[in-house]
């Protein structure tokens, strides 16, 4: 039986995180429950108190495919390299010059909206096609791929 999955990051700015990824992939902040207009509405009604409305967030793949992102509010700072990684397949079918010049503009994109850029892989074949590894604001690495 296939499981749905949910890919879920600790953070300091769940929203702000949230709104990162959002644009990295193409997807949209979940919407709120019932028949709230807003989060802000939701919430309010729900008693969570103000200081508290930044302790989650969760962005979705608006065509239903891709796993949804949670992200969490945790009290402590990120503290070494992930173990596990988002690959975004920003270069899908382009090999050698073209994939890696794809792949540059796309870095070049996620800079504009708060990514950091790591390090470039050159290709190496026949296995290794080229990334780049980026950081998003809160340095939890991705690669390009």
């Amino acid at each position: 039986m296939a499981r749905d999955v949910q890919i879920t990051f600790d953070c300091a700015d769940p929203a702000g995180l949230a709104a990162f990824w959002a644009e990295v992939l193409g997807y949209r902040i979940q919407d709120p429950p019932g028949d709230f207009e807003s989060w802000d509405q939701a919430l309010e009604a729900l008693g969570v108190p103000p200081e508290h409305r930044n302790d989650a967030s969760a962005v979705v793949d608006p065509e239903g495919s891709g796993p949804r992102l949670f992200f969490q509010k945790v009290p402590e700072p990120k503290q070494a390299k992930n173990r596990v990684h988002v690959d975004v397949r920003a270069a899908p079918g382009l090999q050698g010059d073209a994939r890696m010049a794809a792949l540059e503009v796309e870095a070049e994109r996620l800079v504009s909206h708060g990514a950091t850029r790591m390090q470039r892989h050159e290709p190496a074949p026949p296995l290794g096609a080229g990334h780049i590894i980026m950081a998003d604001p809160e340095g939890n690495e991705f690669c390009l791929d």
